[in-house]
């Protein structure tokens, strides 16, 4: 019985000997501000699934929706402090680290998806990206928001003089803001985690997001109108902080751009594919649809251009003229 037990014991520590140490698993809880039906959410997950499964297991993504690990500028501040993992996150909400990554927000900069993709795909989104590099932040792929549209409870808006005097949420950076006071609206900066509960107790008017957004959100139940003002089109960068970048082996971080590019592909895919889609079901919930004098608009928001030329420098400018067709 004892050499049998001997025996047994001698065995487990050859096993133990020989297996080496358990494989380290580096987990990423990568957060958004979105509902989980919107395209973000449902990519991440496939995003996910796709690395654990490139990976065998070695990298281990987790996504929290809904605002879950903190407001954009939570998260972002978490990045750069290594303590929020990774994010998706609006590309003009980087506004916060550098001025600069309110360029691609510039009102009616791009004609179409296919001219911002380009741009951020290529000079200007590496140019963006190396600024956040210094700040510990690896971006991984830009996915996307879309172009966003204005909705209130007051009136349609067809030309900007029909902003005068309208409360209308924006996101909370400098541009947004000089950009509708300049449209004639009285522009605020809300949460957009409190966004539905100010536009349904009327402490804003209106405010201006993707059809996605506005469906997936149900600001159809709590608004009336929507423009269909087309004034921004706006990025969303999927990224991690560098301490847990550094923590992935060059093999898997290669993996895991490729699957950042994939996934980017089928978001951006979705997101062109889903506003007819979106628009359609906003119609159909009785929101109000009209179109607006885009060309006066886009008249109106010059000033704007002009006085962010010194902020984002004249060779960014120039590469958002070659990309944008100008």
């Amino acid at each position: 019985m004892r050499k049998t037990l001997f025996f047994l014991a001698a065995l487990s520590l050859c096993f133990l000997a020989f297996s080496g140490p358990a494989q380290a698993v580096t987990t990423i809880k990568i957060g958004h501000v979105l509902n989980t039906d919107h395209s973000w959410h449902t990519c991440l997950l496939g995003f996910a699934e796709d690395v654990k499964k490139a990976t065998n297991g070695r990298v281990e993504i987790q996504v929290y929706p809904s605002s879950q690990l903190g407001s954009e500028k939570d998260m972002i501040e978490g990045l750069t402090l290594q303590t929020v993992n990774g994010g998706l996150i609006g590309g003009g909400s980087f506004q916060t680290l550098d001025p600069k990554f309110g360029i691609e927000a510039l009102p009616y900069a791009w004609p179409t998806h296919e001219s911002a993709y380009r741009a951020l795909d290529g000079e200007l989104g590496k140019r963006l990206l190396d600024i956040l590099a210094k700040k510990g932040i690896v971006g991984l792929a830009w996915w996307e928001n879309g172009f966003r549209h204005i909705t209130n409870n007051k009136r349609p808006i067809v030309k900007p003089e029909d902003l005068a005097g309208l409360k209308i949420r924006v996101t909370p950076d400098k541009m947004r803001l000089d950009t509708f006071k300049i449209l004639g609206a009285s522009p605020m900066p809300v949460n957009f985690g409190e966004l539905y509960t100010a536009l349904q107790q009327g402490v804003v008017d209106g405010q201006e997001n993707p059809f996605a957004i506005i469906y997936s959100s149900a600001f159809y139940e709590v608004q009336k109108y929507l423009s269909l003002s087309g004034h921004i089109w706006g990025s969303a960068l999927l990224c991690v902080n560098s301490s847990v970048w550094n923590q992935i082996s060059p093999e898997d971080q290669k993996t895991i751009l490729k699957l950042a590019a994939k996934w980017r592909d089928e978001q951006r895919r979705l997101t062109v594919k889903q506003e007819g889609e979106f628009l359609a079901k906003l119609k159909e919930k009785g929101m109000k649809v009209n179109e607006v004098d885009k060309a006066a608009f886009k008249k109106a928001v010059q000033p704007v251009w002009a006085s962010y030329e010194e902020v984002f420098g004249k060779d960014l400018l120039d590469l958002v003229r070659k990309y944008g067709g100008k």
